[in-house]
């Protein structure tokens, strides 16, 4: 199989049209027809990315966030003078490693819907985009908990299942039952969640009068880091490539290392 053979795969399944207009989906650098000797499975492009999936054989990294929305204006050696991206391609280029993303395109799909809402122990009902239309693709989703109970419970549930130590706005004894998800940034799809009659919204992030706003009409907010919100979607990468044909002993999953700590837990909890 080759890189444009997988790109073609992927893409048929998560369409371009699907991503969001500013959105960069698909291969970003690297042959279209280099035979793909091993597929690393990642959240983030980055350079170190890059060399941990050389490093395990792969030539293919496979990720959500592409490497860049625009594109650098040099590709060039780490250097603190120029975004991230610029050494990260640089990397992949100089290592003969291709970079495959699926964005937004992958967001707005029913396995997206379906991983945030197992993970929470809820039965999805429709995306956020869509509240009308179940079968619809679009971005979030509505769902439904199996048993209700306070945003204290739900929070801790979403901690574990995340592996997140989320901040919460919002009432502890506040009841929940149908919670909106979003996995990411929480944007203007607060709204959508009010007007959708959610009880929560758990999300990646959101500014502060964003979250305060939501919290204090009633709709508490869970945020669990934008990185923890969609590390569950490099599951899914792995399944697809898999799926198109990747052998799946020479496929791997790169897991996302801690970014960013806290100092405090469970203030208000």
């Amino acid at each position: 199989m080759i890189v444009s053979e997988l790109e073609r795969a992927l893409l048929a399944r998560y369409p371009k049209a699907d991503a969001e207009p500013w959105d960069h989906v698909g291969l970003s650098v690297g042959d279209p027809d280099d035979e793909i000797r091993g597929v690393a499975c990642a959240l983030d492009a980055t350079g170190d990315n890059v060399h941990r999936a050389l490093a395990a054989g792969a030539n293919v990294l496979l990720t959500h966030h592409p490497v860049y929305i625009k594109a650098p204006e040099a590709f060039c050696p780490p250097s603190a003078t120029r975004p991230q991206c610029s050494a990260a391609l640089y990397e992949a280029a100089r290592c003969g490693v291709s970079i495959i993303s699926l964005h937004t395109n992958l967001d707005r799909s029913y396995e997206a819907r379906v991983r945030l809402s197992e993970l929470l122990g809820a039965e999805p009902m429709s995306s956020l985009e869509h509240v009308d239309e179940p079968e619809a693709c679009g971005l979030g989703a509505l769902t439904t908990l199996d048993e209700p109970c306070s945003l204290r419970d739900l929070a801790t549930r979403a901690a574990t299942a995340f592996g997140s130590d989320p901040r919460v706005w919002g009432e502890a004894d506040h009841p929940c039952r149908t919670v909106a998800i979003l996995g990411g940034s929480l944007g203007d799809f607060g709204e959508l969640a009010i007007a959708s009659g959610a009880d929560v919204i758990v999300t990646g992030e959101a500014g502060y009068h964003v979250a305060q706003d939501l919290a204090l009409r009633g709709l508490p907010v869970i945020l669990l880091g934008h990185d923890r919100s969609e590390e569950p979607f490099v599951d899914i990468l792995m399944n697809s490539a898999v799926d198109a044909g990747v052998d799946p002993r020479h496929a791997i999953i790169i897991l996302n290392p801690c970014q960013w700590w806290t100092v405090t837990k469970g203030e208000n909890l």
